[in-house]
C-alpha cells in the first residue's frame, strides 16, 4: 500500500503583542484555520487587506473529512492563485450513477457542455487541500499572519472595533480588529461567546464514513447505492480520491452505536461484502456521524461576520457545505475592501448576510430534501422514494426526483438587493445576480479564459467594433473594460452564446465574478447608476 500522508507541523510563534504588551489593532482577523478560513484570509490579501488567522491547531485536517469541490470554488481559488496544485493532485469527474439493488438507475453528466477552464468536480483529501491553502498564505509576506495554537476565549463588539483575547502556550492577550470573520465551524466559539445560535434541523440518522486504500478498477465517479445486495435497505456512496484512496459512506439507521460501529472488526466486514473477499485494502480513517441542516438568523453581528459551518450547516449529500463556505468568503472579501476604502457606504456588508442567507436557504432545502429521499421516515415516503425509482430505470421524467443529493452549484441571488432588473430582453442564463459562466478568448495575442480577466474588481463586458479605454471611473470606483471585438476575442462564439452577446450588449460584473446588470447598449447613465446600486449606494 502507498505510504500515509505525513502531517505537517506548523510552528507557534509568539507575536509581537505578546512580546511587547501593546494591543495592536488589525485591520481583519479570521478565525480557524479550515479550508473557509485560509481562503477568507487569501481573499482579503488579495483585496489589499492585511490579515491576522488565528487556530487553536497547529496541523492539517485530520482524516479526509471534506472530499468534493466544486467547479466554483475551483474557479474562486483559482483568482487566488491556488486551484492549480488541487487540480493536480485531486481526482477530476463530472458523472454520477444511482443504483438500485444490483440495477443503474440512471447516470448524470454534471458538465456536460465544452470549453470550460476548471471541471465539474475534483475529489481531494481535506489534508492535501488545507496543505496547499496553507502555502498560498506564506507566500502572502506581509499580508497574512498565520498565528497557529492560538485559541479565541473572549470577543466583543466595541465602538468602531472589535476586542478579542487569545490563549496560546505563552499564556493570554488581548488583540484588536477593525473587523472579524468567524470560520470556526460547526461548533463555532465564536458564535457561542456571542450567544448567537441555529435554528433548523438535527437529524438522528448515523452514517459510517470509511476511508480505504486500495487499488480497484472502479472508475472516477460517483456511485450511489439504495438498497444495494450488501447492505440491504440501506444506502452507499463511493468517490475516489488521491493516492488510491477510496470514501466509501454506509447509511447506518439512527440506532447504530457510533463506538461500535468505528471498530475495525465492524467496518471491515462492512467492506468485505461490498468490495469482496478477495480486495485488499486498508483502513486510513473511520468516523460515524450525524448532521444538522440549519443556520444563523444572520450572518453578521456589528463587525464581527460568520461564514461557513459556522454559519450554517447542511447534509453532506451534494457536497454543499465547504463549497459553500467558500462562496461566503468570495461575497464578503471585495465588500470589506470597498467600506474600509469609503468607496461604498457600511450598508454594503448587510449585503453580505442578506445574499448569503439566501444561498444558505437554497441550500437547506436541497439538503434536506436529499436526506428525507435517502433516509424516508414514513411508510408513505418510502413508497414515493421506491415508485421513483422504480420509474426512473424506464422513464425520463422520474430521474430528477431520483433525489442522491443534488450536487453543488452556485446560487443566483436573483432578488438581491445589488442587482439592477433588465431593461429589456436577454436569452440565456447571465441574468442579474449570476456568477459568470467562462468561456475560452484570446486577449493580447494569447489564449486564455473569461474568468481570468475579470474579478477582484469592477468590470464592464461590452460587445463592440469600437476601441474602448481601458477603464472608465464612475463615482470614485474604476471599471475595467474588455471589449469583445477589440481587445477580446470570442475565438469559439462561447461568449456570444453565453451572454447573448448582439452588438452593443454591455455587462457589469461585480468583484466576486457575479452580474450585477445588463443592457443591450453601452450608456454611461444607466452603469453609473448599477454601480451605485452594486455597492450600496
Amino acid at each position: 500500500m502507498l505510504q500515509a500522508y505525513d502531517y505537517p507541523e506548523f510552528d507557534y510563534v509568539q507575536s509581537e503583542e505578546q512580546k511587547s504588551g501593546r494591543v495592536r489593532r488589525h485591520p481583519a482577523i479570521v478565525i480557524g484555520g479550515g479550508p473557509i478560513g485560509l481562503t477568507m484570509a487569501l481573499d482579503l490579501a488579495a483585496h489589499g487587506i492585511p490579515a491576522v488567522l488565528i487556530d487553536d491547531n497547529n496541523t492539517v485536517s485530520v482524516g479526509s473529512r471534506a472530499v468534493c469541490y466544486a467547479k466554483r470554488p475551483l474557479e474562486i481559488w483559482d483568482r487566488l492563485g491556488c486551484a492549480a496544485p488541487m487540480e493536480e493532485k485531486g481526482v477530476i469527474w463530472k458523472v454520477g450513477k444511482v443504483f438500485r439493488d444490483r440495477k443503474t438507475v440512471f447516470e448524470f453528466d454534471l458538465l456536460p457542455e465544452p470549453d470550460h477552464k476548471h471541471p465539474a468536480f475534483i475529489n481531494l483529501q481535506q489534508y492535501y487541500l488545507e496543505q496547499y491553502l496553507v502555502e498560498r498564505c506564506r507566500a502572502q509576506e506581509g499580508l497574512i499572519d498565520l498565528r497557529w495554537k492560538t485559541k479565541l476565549v473572549g470577543i466583543r463588539n466595541e465602538d468602531g472595533y472589535v476586542a478579542l483575547e487569545a490563549e496560546t502556550p505563552d499564556g493570554k492577550y488581548r488583540l484588536e480588529a477593525d473587523y472579524v470573520i468567524a470560520c470556526d465551524g460547526a461548533s463555532s466559539d465564536t458564535r457561542r461567546m456571542m450567544d448567537m445560535d441555529f435554528t433548523g434541523t438535527f437529524f438522528a440518522d448515523r452514517f459510517l464514513i470509511a476511508d480505504v486504500v486500495m487499488k480497484a478498477d472502479f472508475p472516477a465517479e460517483r456511485w450511489f447505492w439504495f438498497n444495494p445486495p450488501f447492505h440491504r435497505n440501506q444506502s452507499v456512496l463511493l468517490h475516489m480520491q488521491a493516492d488510491n484512496v477510496w470514501r466509501i459512506d454506509f447509511q447506518l439507521g439512527a440506532d447504530a452505536d457510533p463506538d461500535e460501529e468505528k471498530k475495525p472488526e465492524n467496518v471491515i466486514p462492512r467492506l468485505k461484502a461490498m468490495l469482496g473477499e478477495d480486495q485488499e485494502f486498508e483502513l486510513e480513517w473511520v468516523s460515524v456521524y450525524q448532521f444538522a441542516c440549519r443556520r444563523m438568523q444572520s450572518f453578521r453581528n456589528g463587525r464581527v461576520f460568520f461564514a461557513g459551518d459556522s454559519a450554517h450547516q447542511v447534509s453532506p449529500f451534494g457536497a454543499r457545505g465547504a463549497n459553500t463556505g467558500i462562496q461566503d468568503v468570495d461575497n464578503l472579501a471585495w465588500k470589506l475592501q470597498l467600506v474600509r476604502s469609503k468607496q461604498a457606504p457600511d450598508a454594503l456588508l448587510d449585503s453580505y448576510s442578506e445574499e448569503r442567507l439566501f444561498a444558505a436557504d437554497e441550500n437547506l432545502l436541497f439538503s434536506t430534501r436529499a436526506t428525507d429521499f435517502i433516509t424516508p421516515k414514513s411508510k408513505v415516503s418510502r413508497a414515493f422514494r421506491d415508485a421513483v425509482l422504480d420509474l426512473a430505470e424506464t422513464y425520463e421524467f422520474a430521474r430528477p426526483l431520483s433525489n442522491s443529493g443534488r450536487l453543488s452549484t452556485p446560487t443566483p441571488y436573483v432578488e438581491s438587493s445589488l442587482n439592477s432588473p433588465d431593461e429589456t430582453p436577454f436569452e440565456g442564463a447571465m441574468r442579474p445576480g449570476t456568477n459568470c459562466a467562462d468561456a475560452p478568448i484570446r486577449i493580447k495575442g494569447r489564449t486564455g479564459w473569461l474568468l481570468d480577466e475579470i474579478g477582484g474588481g469592477f468590470t464592464l463586458l461590452t460587445f463592440t467594433d469600437t476601441p474602448l479605454p481601458a477603464s472608465l471611473e464612475l463615482g470614485g470606483i474604476a471599471c475595467r473594460l474588455l471589449a469583445v471585438g477589440t481587445e477580446v476575442e470570442d475565438i469559439k462564439s462561447r461568449l456570444a452564446e453565453r451572454y447573448d452577446g448582439r452588438p452593443g450588449t454591455t455587462y457589469l460584473i461585480r468583484p466576486d465574478q457575479y452580474v450585477a446588470a445588463r443592457w443591450r447598449q453601452f450608456d454611461e447613465a444607466s452603469i453609473a447608476a448599477a454601480l451605485a446600486r452594486a455597492t450600496g449606494r
